[in-house]
């Protein structure tokens, strides 16, 4: 009976240091708690990582369309540059024919007045060569695109030399000038002046049928279907008659 006491605190000794080794039951609410925390944080990082991809595809497109576009401008840029190079050419040669047929009358019907001007001169500056200077100066103007520059210059040779052999071409160009810079109202009565010249301009077929273009682009067509009609049945083997005809099959369905 002695020993019961301390037999006793032994057994509630032992007891309690096995409670303290054995770990407590764990919360089932908090495991769930704990297993779905780490789900998400995983729906988490995988949405991220879609994310990212998804925006590296996006830049790569935009990537890949940015150079199809420079591509493209640059294609625009270097066609721009081909169409103003066949412009001048084709202002140059057109100017150079029309000038060969100008002399070439000028030698028929006047050259003995012509003649007799040259020895007139004698070894002074020659009038011919300012008025030519001051053409050359103009068509330059328009052959490089500078327009402004190109009509202030038409519009002073043909005041300055109005009699001039070569103002059967200034008046012409002017008219071209006006109609590249879509004036088109300029335009109409320059080429009118033109056609109204006398005796008649050599350049008459080109003229009507740059009037008629005129007229086109200001949606005047019952105008212009008389005044390219009219370029067919004056004109009828000219090429501005070619060029007639076909700016004709383009009318509207619609157009009065």
């Amino acid at each position: 009976m002695r020993h019961l006491p301390l037999l006793c605190m032994v057994a509630l000794g032992a007891s309690l240091t096995a409670c303290e080794t054995t770990p407590p039951e764990q919360d089932p609410v908090q495991i769930k708690l704990n297993d779905l925390d780490s789900r998400t944080t995983r729906i988490e990082r995988v949405v991220s990582n879609q994310s990212l991809v998804e925006l590296a595809q996006r830049v790569d497109a935009l990537q890949a369309q940015v150079r199809t576009l420079q591509g493209q401008l640059d294609e625009v840029q270097n066609s721009n540059e081909a169409l103003k190079k066949q412009q001048r050419d084709l202002y140059a040669d057109l100017d150079r024919r029309l000038s060969q047929r100008g002399a070439a009358d000028t030698l028929v019907t006047g050259g003995a007045a012509g003649a007799a001007a040259g020895a007139a001169a004698g070894a002074g500056a020659s009038p011919v060569a300012a008025e030519q200077a001051a053409y050359n100066q103009a068509f330059d103007a328009l052959k490089n695109a500078k327009y402004p520059e190109a009509i202030r210059g038409f519009q002073e040779f043909l005041t300055s030399y109005p009699k001039s052999d070569l103002a059967d071409n200034a008046q012409y160009w002017l008219g071209e000038s006006f109609y590249v810079t879509r004036d088109f109202q300029s335009a109409q009565s320059t080429f009118r002046a033109v056609l109204n010249r006398t005796p008649p301009s050599r350049k008459a077929p080109d003229a009507l049928l740059k009037l008629g273009f005129s007229q086109f682009e200001l949606k005047q067509y019952s105008e212009a279907r008389t005044t390219l009609a009219d370029v067919t049945r004056r004109f009828p083997d000219s090429s501005a008659a070619k060029l007639a005809e076909k700016r004709l099959s383009e009318f509207p369905a619609d157009a009065h």
